[in-house]
């Protein structure tokens, strides 16, 4: 990598008109993320000293996005898109002081690699453009090299048969000295068809000067940029197929490897299993053998070696769960803590809490952990027993040790080593049932 710091600015201001959308672009979802979310990712190996963003339609929703992916990330508005010139230019003032190198990516070019980046940012040369073989150029523009890199990009519209016949075309990425980036695109000119400030014209202006400019190449697939709902969905199988090898090259047991859906950044120790029709979003974390069991939906979460989690349950956002918990069907777990050894085996629900080690909790339980204007939490200490169809009403403290019967409404804090039942006293009428039944029966036959 070269020693010269790398500032990045992701271009994210266009409309999509092709994807039939209120929403931007950029924000639209693969793996589980925003668009931009990839390109951010991709850029984060390169330890960049500043990051721009250039929103424009739907900017404030973009800005919003982008916060939450990388805080550090400024963002440049460009009110009116004027081309990428003009967008790259929008960005420049936030760069100011910057010495290095300038790396331009695109929000809707989600799959650039790691080794493609790292081939831009370290290439001795002032100015570099990647580019790729298309196996079917189109109506790219075309790379023209020669023995002092490259001669020039032209477009398809002005190239001859000759140009025509080349098949290595501009991505639209690029790389240059950020000095020379902010003297050049003053320079850059609007007089062409769409009146716009194109950033393909910044290798001509830098060749006048005297600048060397070449080419970086990367395969056609790292390219690929999204423009419809047909591409994104084409780009999201591509995206699942990928993960999916990466996750069983790694030593990953995927049962049934088609089944499981992956986002951007979910992260599964080998030796783990995951089941059939198994689903993570953004922030799941799965250390090595700990097994998830067949339909499944994961997000925020954290699992820990030896837990098992399913058939059929929900691991919402701030769950963490420790070594060799047993999380079973029908169980809903949000902004919990659940230590070793915590068994909860179906039909439960579990929000704001944290639950002690090898405590047990029995089926139906509802940490009631919401009023109706904030939330509150439960605390159960180690080594309790929480009796099936037990509401915790919170805020409120099962101590270590202690018990509640089946049925019971917790309102009051339990002591350690306590038993406690919150129930009415159950009543019985011998004989009632038969004679009631008979009753409607006969009511009902008038």
């Amino acid at each position: 990598m070269s020693d010269k710091p790398v500032a990045l600015i992701v271009l994210a201001a266009g409309q999509g008109s092709r994807m039939q959308s209120d929403l931007p672009k950029v924000l639209h979802r693969l793996g589980g993320v925003p668009l931009v979310a990839h390109a951010l990712a991709a850029g984060r190996v390169l330890d960049p000293q500043l990051v721009a963003v250039v929103a424009g339609h739907g900017a404030a929703a973009v800005e919003k996005a982008v916060a939450k992916l990388d805080p550090e990330a400024r963002i440049a508005l460009q009110e009116e898109q004027l081309g990428t010139g003009h967008a790259v230019q929008q960005a420049m003032p936030l760069l100011e002081g910057f010495e290095g190198r300038v790396i331009v990516l695109y929000g809707d070019t989600p799959f650039l690699g790691e080794d493609t980046l790292l081939a831009l940012s370290s290439h001795p040369s002032d100015v570099v453009v990647l580019g790729f073989e298309a196996a079917d150029p189109g109506r790219y523009g075309r790379l023209v090299t020669g023995p002092e890199g490259l001669e020039k990009i032209v477009e398809y519209k002005d190239a001859d048969e000759a140009t025509r016949a080349i098949r290595l075309v501009n991505s639209g990425v690029l790389a240059a000295d950020a000095a020379l980036l902010r003297s050049l695109l003053p320079q850059l000119g609007n007089q062409n068809a769409a009146g716009e400030y194109y950033l393909t014209d910044i290798p001509a202006l830098a060749r006048a000067e005297g600048r060397r400019v070449d080419v970086v190449t990367c395969d056609e697939a790292e390219t690929l940029g999204i423009n419809t709902r047909e591409e994104l969905a084409a780009a999201e199988a591509a995206f699942q197929s990928r993960a999916r090898a990466l996750a069983l090259e790694d030593g990953v047991t995927l049962s049934d490897p088609a089944t499981v859906w992956f986002a951007l950044d979910t992260v599964i120790g080998r030796d783990a299993i995951i089941g059939q029709n198994v689903v993570f979003g953004p922030g799941v974390t799965i250390e090595s053998g700990a097994e998830i069991l067949p339909f499944c939906h994961l997000e925020g979460c954290h699992v820990s070696a030896g837990a098992t989690v399913g058939p059929f349950a929900r691991l919402r956002p701030g769950s963490e769960l420790g070594g060799d918990v047993h999380v079973g069907n029908f169980v809903e777990i949000k902004n919990a803590v659940l230590d070793e050894g915590v068994k909860v085996g179906h039909l439960t629900y579990l929000g704001d809490a944290h639950i002690g080690e090898a405590t047990n909790i029995g089926a139906g339980t509802i940490t009631c952990n919401y009023d109706g204007v904030g939330k509150h939490r439960t605390e159960i200490g180690a080594h309790a027993f929480i009796g099936s169809d037990t509401m915790l009403v919170a805020p409120v403290r099962v101590g270590a040790r202690a018990m509640t019967g089946s049925g019971s409404v917790i309102t009051e804090d339990v002591p350690d080593d306590a038993l406690a039942l919150g129930r009415s006293r159950q009543v019985t009428k011998a004989g009632l049932a038969t004679r009631l039944m008979q009753a409607l029966r006969q009511k009902k036959g008038q």
